[in-house]
């Protein structure tokens, strides 16, 4: 990352100052006040990400749209993981083409757009507009001899919310992965320590959002309706590209650089398949026709520091995809685990009357319940508090012991509490499916849906959301600590975004895992349910999640061994140096 600008540099070309004039102890009250306005607009960014994700399953497994179980699970992990995966598009888009404003500005209102998309389907009259009439389904025949599979009726209004969910997913990526580094760039001329500060705001705004949101819309949408609920979603974007544009006077903006994405892939294809290579050089000879020395008249980084480049993306690679698997057990949180609150017991919040917390089996509440997606809040909560314990007492501890990880070695700690929350789920589950096999249920009523759940509290899933909450301190937050100090300072946006590239990588994995394993004769495969799993096996998907995460770890330990035996060793005198941020 470039160091603090002296407040009397000239700009680059194309970069824009502040508009509003300023006198000489300005500067610092502009800044902050240009930093504040980024982590308002990310704060209500995250508000509206999160009051769509929450309670999504619940959405989709409403009356509304009849999906079963899994299919909602897989929608959830779809949408996550896209908002993850497009993460280098929204980049790439504002490095060639739009800067980081323009880009942040067209995110925003393609976010309202799309937002309003997802609420017109929570409207009896907008689903009818957009995905016609709910089929019936089809009278069969008597079944000779059980079990008989029901048919499966194809998912109502599909295409609608999936392109609804996927354009939110572009619009929240490309936010993500630009809004960052242009709320770095206004507090660039405040001192060496200013990113950092900024950087921690920056985390602690996502999380506020993230309370706000769990708080207030999943209440809402459990309790009272989806209509008012995805309002607020949309209200917190349009609120978010107000603030953004009316802070346009404030802000820094930088034109579009250019992306090296491009000589990376000819890198690439030039190692991986040199005739293939041979073949496009022929067609364009004026790259191949460069000797190592020379440079090409497109203005860039110079063949020597692209391949410099491509051997650090060649080392850096490995650690990063062997990180997918805990993604895969990380997103879990926000799918299958919601899919298993919504069969435990749910106790009131307001009871009529002492002990009104269950009823028998065909009974019906109209009592306000706990919303399950509350249960996030264990996971956001966990890392509120326990960042700033780590930063200020738990590592420093370590500093003066000389026992403090390198990042790697935190990555791998995380990775075995992601380990652990799944197994503790696994165990949930067959605990619960233990009550539901001896029959004793409890019907719950949680907005307009039956769910006939094990007499098991919800709160026994509190420990796996803070296992995984744990995990997150240990292995997102190093990860993202790994990528960004270990890039050139050339490639930080694009490696950046290849980590992100990668989570949402592992989400889309866990959701094809849940496909295969919803086909018949799959774990996941209990049609006969129509929306609850109590016929399922989701148990053995989490120990299967478990193994795949423990033998993960394995791999991981070996290739970061590799890494930091490579890393402190001497440098071949051959090799380029690199330019650490």
């Amino acid at each position: 990352m470039p160091g603090p600008r002296a407040p009397g540099e000239p700009l680059g070309p194309g970069e824009r100052r502040p508009l509003l004039a300023r006198r000489p102890r300005g500067p610092r009250r502009w800044r902050r006040a240009a930093a504040a306005a980024v982590l308002l607009v990310q704060m209500l960014e995250r508000a509206a990400f999160f009051g769509v994700a929450g309670n999504l399953v619940l959405y989709l497994n409403s009356a509304s749209f009849q999906w079963a179980g899994e299919q909602a699970s897989r929608a959830a992990l779809v949408f996550l993981g896209a908002s993850y995966l497009l993460a280098p598009v929204g980049g790439w888009l504002a490095d060639v083409y739009l800067g980081r404003f323009r880009a942040i500005a067209l995110s925003l209102l393609l976010y309202l757009l799309a937002s309003g998309l997802l609420l017109a389907t929570a409207v009896p009259d907008g689903r009818r507009s957009f995905c016609g009439e709910l089929a019936e389904l089809p009278i069969t025949p008597v079944c000779p001899s059980p079990p008989c599979p029901l048919p499966s009726p194809p998912l109502y209004c599909a295409p609608t919310l999936y392109a609804g969910l996927l354009l939110i997913a572009l619009a929240a990526s490309s936010v993500r992965s630009n809004l960052t580094s242009f709320g770095a760039d206004q507090v660039m001329d405040l001192g060496r320590h200013a990113n950092r500060r900024f950087f921690n705001w920056f985390y602690w705004s996502i999380n506020v959002g993230a309370v706000l949101s769990l708080l207030v819309v999943a209440f809402i949408q459990q309790n009272i309706s989806f209509l008012v609920g995805y309002s607020i979603p949309m209200g917190c974007v349009g609120l978010a590209f107000f603030v953004f544009l009316f802070a346009v006077p404030i802000f820094i903006t930088k034109p579009p650089t250019g992306s090296q994405v491009s000589s990376m892939l000819k890198l690439a294809l030039q190692n991986c398949s040199p005739r293939l290579w041979c073949r496009l050089s022929a067609r364009d000879p004026q790259d191949a026709q460069l000797l190592p020395g020379q440079r090409s008249p497109q203005p860039g980084p110079s063949p020597e520091e692209d391949i410099a480049n491509f051997r650090v993306l060649v080392k850096i690679l490995p650690v990063m995809v062997t990180l997918v698997p805990y993604w895969m057990v990380y997103f879990q949180m926000q799918s299958t685990y919601v899919l298993q609150g919504l069969h435990l017991h749910i106790p009131n919040i307001f009871p009529s009357y002492p002990g009104n917390t269950s009823v028998a089996l065909g009974a019906q509440e109209s009592n306000y319940r706990i919303p399950e997606a509350w249960l996030l809040l264990a996971n956001v909560v966990v890392v509120l508090i326990l960042v700033p314990v780590k930063d200020h007492l738990l590592d420093p501890l370590l500093l003066r012991c000389k026992l403090l990880p390198s990042a790697l070695q935190k990555m791998a700690l995380g990775m075995f509490f992601g380990f652990a929350s799944v197994i503790v789920a696994g165990f949930l589950e067959m605990k619960r499916l233990d009550y539901i096999h001896h029959n004793q249920t409890v019907s719950q009523q949680i907005g307009t849906n039956m769910y006939y759940a094990a007499p098991l509290s919800i709160w026994w899933q509190i420990p796996q959301y803070l296992l995984i909450g744990i995990s997150e301190i240990f292995a997102s937050i190093p990860g993202l600590e790994f990528a960004y100090s270990e890039a050139p300072r050339s490639m930080q946006g694009a490696i950046m975004g290849i980590f992100f590239f990668l989570s949402g990588v592992g989400s889309l994995l866990g959701s094809s895992l849940v496909a295969l394993l919803s086909l018949p004769g799959g774990w996941l495969h209990c049609p006969k349910d129509r929306g609850n799993i109590n016929n399922c096996q989701m148990d053995l998907y989490f120990f299967l999640l478990a193994g795949i995460q423990a033998a993960t770890v394995v791999l991981f330990m070996w290739i970061a061994g590799r890494y930091e035996r490579a890393a402190h060793g001497p440098a071949p005198q051959s090799c380029l140096g690199r330019d650490r941020g």
